[in-house]
């Protein structure tokens, strides 16, 4: 299995209703693109994310690509704000 497949395969145990997911090799690991569902209806920028090769070497790689999925999905969802008290004028 290569580098790519493995975080499919990890992507695979995972679902959410607003997020697609794309799997892509990458320089230095794998690229993982989060999109929202065209049937959201919202209109947001992809997010994209770096797992590295040493992350995907590692024993605890289940765990640890957990840890980081949802600490950029947490990401995703606070750049998706169109406004906050620091962008008034």
């Amino acid at each position: 299995m290569d580098q790519a497949e493995k975080v499919r395969a990890e992507l695979g145990r995972y679902e959410h209703p607003l997020f697609d997911f794309r799997v892509e090799a990458a320089a230095g690991g794998v690229a993982v693109t989060v999109l929202l569902k065209p049937e959201v209806g919202a209109v947001a920028h992809d997010y994209r994310f770096l797992v590295a090769d040493r992350e995907l070497a590692s024993p605890h790689f289940a765990w640890d690509f957990q840890r980081q999925l949802f600490n950029y999905l947490h990401d995703y969802l606070v750049e998706m704000f169109t406004r906050t008290p620091q962008t008034l004028p």
